[in-house]
């Protein structure tokens, strides 16, 4: 279990031990320490709620990033995730639902180290680091699986 990181989880699918076991992968990988993170999986509407409440965004999203760090390899932070989007966008993306939710994960966690997709360069950036991360760790999040 990787110390300083709390899993919550609506789904209770989610395997919050496997979560840990690709945070410890990624926190390898970028040579990071952890002071505080928090990964929860959340009802579409909750973070409906959130995105309206803290960055004033009317419209559903399958995942916000809040970012406190305030060094780039000591992560401090939350990763929200909304379940129901992930099951969405694993059957629009035709990939298993452990695996969007893996994508997900690894998406915030480049967040919390300053990759962006605000514009079309970025975006492009940090899909390349996402997909090199996928496909190196390849987790699925489901228990059971």
């Amino acid at each position: 279990m990787v110390k300083n990181l709390q899993v919550y989880s609506q789904d209770s699918s989610i395997n919050k031990k496997t979560v840990h076991r690709l945070i410890s992968s990624l926190r390898k990988e970028f040579n990071l320490s952890i002071s505080f993170l928090s990964i929860s999986f959340i009802s579409s509407s909750k973070l409906r709620d959130i995105n309206k409440e803290y960055l004033k965004h009317d419209y559903d999203t399958d995942i916000i990033t809040f970012n406190y760090s305030k060094k780039l390899k000591d992560i401090d932070g939350e990763i929200l995730i909304s379940f129901e989007e992930a099951r969405r966008n694993a059957k629009k993306y035709d990939v298993t639902y452990g695996k969007e939710l893996c994508r997900l994960v690894i998406h915030g966690m480049l967040h919390l180290l300053n990759f962006d997709d605000n514009n079309k360069e970025n975006k492009k950036i940090m899909k390349r680091m996402e997909n090199k991360l996928i496909l190196s760790y390849n987790f699925t999040l489901l228990a059971g699986k």
